[in-house]
């Protein structure tokens, strides 16, 4: 394994309990018990669940609607530990819970306003996190650091909120607008530190086994959105400029995390086009993938096909592969679950119907990533 950590054997074999989380070996699967997936810690004392191979789904927030709104807390439980069992039942270890996509908390949180789909009086990640440790999963926070609410919410939202007042400072040029959405600027430190603000509240009450953050960087292209700050911060290269913002962004949430438990993780789900990355949303992943201090593991987005015309899978594959081979950095494999028999119409000519015409891509994808230097895959699908 790439990572240094102390194994404590595979929970089936041993019989061993999560640190303060119960028995967890009862319903184990056996995909749990190939002789990769062993439990970690990264310190002896630390009581972060997390595991050596991991296999993550990501829990978006876009799915609430299904199981939160409108939902008494009896019935977001039932309705939670059905979806966790599920997905333990598919081998799954490790589940990403949305709980601050756009400006919004779905926890209990001082300094943000509840999501949209939080209408119930109780707290929905203590029991997320609760039900997942109780089926054996680690629990990530997953967090969308810049982006923040639509105009139309901003403007509803109590003025005791620090986003709403920076919005409405015409001199603060922290939030921004991209189209009818809001936007914090990672070229302020005051952003950088509210976004910090966000995760410490988080590992200060919840203590999940991991912070997630995925593919929302810089917002637009555009030399507007941040062109004052460009012309009086001395650079003369705006896209090296940005990308020195996100990494120092990047940074600052690692050091966060790890300033509180060395055993609870900090990962990164870039999309899965490297020079994107770049191009689009000045996320530096070579610089994250290959030196220790910026992420313990990282999740490009490979939601492509094998004949997909722009990314092939298997080649795309191979160059994550090659970012991470001399790092302690994990390489988890983002994959895109919710494709199977749809169109891609992004894919090219070649690639438009594969997932339509061959119902065999996503298990091919994970035998791959199993026969890889990966320490894991994740899917996104419907859950």
């Amino acid at each position: 394994m790439k990572r240094i950590c102390i194994i404590l054997g595979i929970l089936m074999l041993t019989g061993c309990t999560a640190p303060q989380y119960g028995d967890i070996q009862g319903d184990m699967p056996e995909s749990y018990i190939q002789g990769e997936e062993q439990l970690y810690l990264d310190k002896p004392d630390s009581t972060a669940l997390n595991y050596s191979y991991q296999v993550g789904r990501w829990f978006p927030y876009m799915h609430f609607a299904d199981y939160m709104q409108g939902c008494t807390e009896e019935e977001f439980r039932r309705n939670i530990r059905e979806r966790f069992r599920s997905a333990a039942a598919e081998g799954v270890n490790t589940v990403y819970l949305h709980v601050h996509p756009c400006g919004d908390a779905y926890y209990q949180s001082d300094i943000f306003p509840p999501g949209t789909y939080l209408d119930g009086d109780y707290d929905p990640l203590a029991i997320m996190i609760e039900e997942a440790h109780d089926t054996g999963l680690s629990a990530h926070a997953w967090i969308n650091p810049l982006r923040c609410q639509t105009t139309g919410q901003m403007m509803a939202m109590p003025e005791s909120f620090i986003l709403r007042q920076w919005a409405e400072d015409s001199s603060c040029g922290c939030i921004k607008t991209v189209g009818d959405r809001w936007y914090l600027d990672p070229s302020y430190p005051e952003a950088r530190e509210l976004i910090c603000r966000c995760t410490a509240e988080i590992i200060e009450k919840y203590h999940p086994d991991g912070i997630h953050i995925d593919d929302y960087f810089y917002p637009t292209t555009d030399t507007e959105f941040d062109h004052a700050e460009f012309e009086s911060s001395g650079s003369s290269d705006l896209s090296a400029w940005r990308t020195e913002n996100c990494t120092a962004m990047v940074k600052e949430l690692y050091d966060t995390v790890h300033s509180y438990d060395e055993g609870i993780i900090f990962g990164i789900s870039p999309q899965g086009n490297i020079n994107a990355d770049y191009s689009k949303q000045y996320a530096d992943v070579r610089l994250w993938s290959g030196i220790p201090g910026y992420c313990d593991y990282i999740v490009p987005q490979i939601y492509f096909g094998f004949l997909n015309e722009t990314c092939p899978f298997e080649p795309t594959l191979r160059q994550w592969e090659a970012l991470t081979e001399s790092s302690t950095v994990q390489l988890v494999i983002g994959l895109a679950e919710y494709k199977q028999g749809q169109e891609d119409i992004w894919a090219g000519t070649a690639g438009e119907n594969e997932w339509l015409d061959d119902p065999t891509v996503l298990e091919r994808e994970i035998q791959l990533v199993r026969d890889s230097t990966a320490n894991g895959y994740a899917l996104y699908g419907n859950s």
